[in-house]
């Protein structure tokens, strides 16, 4: 893990502005930052919040100590009059936003940041990168665990990821419901079940396949995954039984036509008495292929590049935009980038059943809601000081829920419109 403080997980140009606008006398002013999709990445028809609980403690933790400012100063990124401030600061003011685990859709507005100007710029970069990808993977993973349809998925990305990377995209797959993790790290830090077994290199250190499944056996027992496919799958399967008996765990393919691999192993299996030991499957597995298995004598799924890399949508399109300055609404209007001024305050609307028909988005003031919908903005630091946040097995559930109260159409899998519309009410 990086040993320099959060405050150099940064672009310079915040240091810039911080810079100037200490020199005009406009560090100070109070603004109102938010974080907020334009539009959904490929067409989905959802996003997945994810990654606040990580970023609320790095924003906690953002100071300048003496080897972020000495190195600062050395490389004249900032001047001495910046370079005090900065050796002082912390964050005083408030961040409010969508529970993480909260489904959102384009204009949502997922975070907002509130205090004076110099503090609240320099936790754009910061923020967007942590809800960029966590956000990212969340919303990969959880569209794999609705493909899955019940089946548990584990997470085995690790080696197609950055090192950190992979500890984040651990904790954000597990977020969206995936089972477990095969990253030990991830485990550690925030208790996601992990789970392991061997490699093809392990067979082919062995003189044999049954030498290598008895060493696996000896060592982990019955209850254990054998991987078949290094040499011929029937054959290993065959080997698998002889050597663990009809009561072995499982057994894993990692390659091939999976859909009829499946059928041919359950069927091996079977003959050979092992009703009960079931199925993995893993090697390259997003949820289109899962989604193909759904039929399938598979008890197991395993996925690794797809989910760390966001399934072909690595970052989530957030951005983070000055949208109010001293009470006054700010506007940018660039061409196609134009934004709606004003603090937004946002409510989603249900049926009496439990579906999420709308969300809406009003800009300074509260919407009108009614008893079936539901405000989704909360606190996560309050003047500075980090409020209790719900657990990760808790967030897990609120994504659970999520997912069951949007129309079945927004499950789909296919690109279209998202699962429910959103309409921003702007300032009068």
């Amino acid at each position: 893990m990086n040993s320099l403080s959060p405050s150099l997980l940064t672009d310079q140009y915040e240091l810039t502005m911080v810079s100037a606008a200490l020199r005009d006398g406009t560090a100070g002013r109070r603004c109102v930052f938010e974080v907020f999709a334009r539009r959904l990445p490929g067409e989905r028809r959802y996003g997945v919040v994810a990654g606040v609980g990580r970023l609320i403690e790095l924003i906690r933790d953002f100071r300048f100590g003496e080897p972020e400012l000495d190195f600062l100063r050395r490389t004249g990124v900032v001047d001495d009059q910046t370079a005090e401030w900065l050796a002082g600061y912390r964050f005083t003011g408030d961040v409010d936003g969508y529970a993480e685990g909260e489904l959102y859709f384009p204009g949502s507005p997922i975070m907002t940041v509130s205090g004076t100007f110099a503090e609240c710029v320099l936790l754009e970069t910061l923020i967007l990168s942590v809800l960029n990808h966590d956000s990212a993977i969340a919303s990969a993973a959880a569209r794999m665990v609705t493909a899955a349809r019940g089946r548990p998925i584990i997470e085995m990305g690790s080696r197609r990821t950055h090192e950190d990377s992979a500890v984040a995209a651990a904790r954000a797959a597990y977020l969206a419901g995936f089972a477990s993790t095969s990253n030990l790290a991830a485990g550690a830090l925030y208790g996601i079940p992990t789970t392991g077994t061997s490699a093809h290199a392990f067979t082919l250190l062995h003189d044999d396949e049954p030498t290598a499944f008895a060493s696996q056996v000896a060592a982990l027992g019955k209850n254990t995954t054998l991987l078949v496919d290094t040499y011929d799958i029937a054959q290993g399967i065959r080997n698998a039984i002889a050597v663990a008996g009809p009561d072995l765990r499982a057994v894993r393919i990692d390659s091939g036509d999976l859909s009829v691999l499946a059928q041919h192993s359950r069927e091996l299996l079977d003959s050979l008495g092992a009703t009960e030991t079931q199925i993995v499957v893993s090697g390259d597995m997003d949820e289109y292929a899962i989604s193909s298995l759904a039929a399938e004598p598979v008890d197991m799924y395993g996925a690794g590049t797809a989910v760390v890399t966001g399934s072909g949508a690595p970052t989530a399109g957030l951005v983070y935009k000055l949208v109010e300055v001293e009470g006054r609404p700010v506007v940018k209007r660039s061409e196609n980038k134009a934004t709606v001024g004003g603090r937004k305050t946002a409510v989603r609307r249900h049926k009496p059943t439990g579906t999420a028909t709308e969300e809406i988005v009003v800009s300074q003031g509260l919407p009108d809601h009614a008893a079936n919908d539901r405000l989704l903005q909360r606190s996560f630091i309050v003047a500075g000081e980090p409020v209790e946040l719900p657990t990760l097995q808790e967030s897990r559930e609120h994504l659970r829920q999520c997912l069951i109260s949007i129309p079945w159409e927004g499950l789909k899998l296919s690109a279209g419109d998202p699962a429910i519309p959103v309409t921003i009410v702007p300032t009068a």
